[in-house]
């Protein structure tokens, strides 16, 4: 991506690289429905972790009026940042993939809903929203045609669960977030009306593919199931932690590379793929290629793509337990099975960790995981993840701290963290 080390980029900047040249060409050249088949054709699915077609995701959007596009930013997924440094290094590039968003769908208004601890970059997406309707390109009639659109700035309640679709229209609207299952977000959304929520780098994909073509947007990945790049965050035990543009389906050893590689004197143990919702994954797959489908075939999804990498002297057992803790704590409560058994699997890890294991413990959580799949909506399976990893794995270290009647790893500090 274009970027200045030091700043966000300028709209005259973002301009003289081509910004919003995709929008000026849409506006008088392209319907809405060209636009929908041209995002299809490219292969781009949602970077948000469900890797649903975008094209097809808009395809579904209802006849009634008003319409709404909501830019997810909220980003509460541990190991996450992607979005952020997306915001911070190109804003006029999210607005741009925004406003196509808008026109693709014929939609009047967009909410760009962001999390409160993310209070600078919401502040820079304000003052970026003014100058782009200064330049033309929001409000009335933009550039002189017939689309109107506007977009609006909502700093979210701060809670784990508002990432999710459905959960955050009901936080937009003043409601409990809480998912809802029971409706098609492109019929019933906000206030009822027709909405699509997407993540912030599945829209910045958009102007690109429209300027360029989605043949050029497919020729940029390296699976033949997705088109274009992926950011990658990668944290944890690694000498440059931080987000990188890679091809999709680079496998984790490369972004690993890219990331200067482990922290010197450390050995890899295990990744999480894609945040704290995914399993842990030994070494054994540091060549697989991280795309959907790739990682679909291991049973363990991967997510947003955001990488946390542990080495030999990590304890995964005290990793697990502070991954559960944080589910537990942002459970909505409204399901029994992620009520009650995150708690549950909290109080055998932490039972673990402090030396008063059970063999039966290790049954026990196995059993309470897979409940997790009966719970109304995808939280409660993707907080288990890390559990069912631990256990598919790295049953080994669980067995130590039974054994040892402690946890038998170093413990944490300034050269051997664990993950914050």
């Amino acid at each position: 991506m274009n970027r200045n080390p030091e700043r966000p980029l300028t709209i005259d900047e973002y301009r003289a690289h081509g910004g919003y040249e995709a929008l000026i060409e849409t506006l008088k050249k392209r319907t809405p429905e060209e636009v929908r088949q041209a995002v299809l054709d490219s292969k781009l699915k949602g970077r948000g972790g469900a890797w649903f077609p975008t094209g097809k995701k808009w395809s579904f959007i209802g006849k009634e009026h008003p319409r709404y596009i909501v830019p997810n930013t909220d980003e509460m997924e541990p190991g996450t940042f992607k979005d952020r440094v997306l915001v911070n290094v190109n804003p006029h590039l999210v607005l741009e993939g925004i406003i196509l968003a808008g026109f693709a769908v014929s939609a009047a208004r967009g909410i760009f809903f962001i999390r409160p601890s993310y209070e600078m970059d919401a502040q820079l997406i304000e003052r970026e929203l003014k100058v782009a309707r200064e330049a033309g390109f929001l409000g009335d009639k933009i550039l002189g045609s017939d689309f109107s659109f506007d977009l609006v700035v909502h700093r979210s309640a701060g809670r784990y669960i508002c990432g999710e679709a459905s959960a955050q229209v009901n936080a937009i609207m003043g409601n409990r977030p809480r998912p809802l299952k029971e409706v098609h977000m492109a019929d019933t959304g906000l206030w009822g009306k027709p909405t699509i929520v997407n993540n912030v780098e599945t829209l910045s994909c958009v102007p690109h593919i429209l300027l360029k073509g989605p043949e050029w947007f497919k020729g940029l990945s390296r699976s033949p199931n997705d088109g274009g790049t992926k950011l990658f965050c990668i944290s944890g035990r690694v000498s440059r932690p931080g987000c990188y543009e890679l091809p999709m389906g680079t496998p984790f050893s490369e972004v690993l590379k890219e990331a200067g590689d482990m922290i010197p004197g450390s050995e890899l143990k295990a990744f999480l793929p894609g945040g704290a919702s995914t399993g842990f994954m030994p070494t054994k797959f540091k060549n697989l290629p991280m795309d959907y489908e790739s990682y679909k075939q291991t049973g363990n999804p991967l997510g947003t793509g955001a990488i946390v990498v542990f080495d030999e002297n990590t304890c995964l057992v005290g990793a697990t337990l502070n991954l559960i803790e944080y589910f537990a704590r942002e459970s909505c409560g409204f399901c029994t099975p992620c009520r009650e058994g995150l708690p549950f699997m909290r109080d055998l890890l932490r039972r673990l960790e402090e030396g008063e294991g059970k063999e039966e413990f290790i049954p026990m959580l196995k059993e309470m995981a897979h409940h997790m799949d009966s719970s109304y909506c995808g939280f409660a399976p993707g907080a288990a993840a890390p559990v069912l990893g631990l256990l598919k794995y790295f049953e080994d270290d669980i067995r130590e701290h039974i054994s040892q009647r402690q946890c038998p790893c170093p413990c944490p500090g300034p050269e051997t963290p664990g993950l914050s």
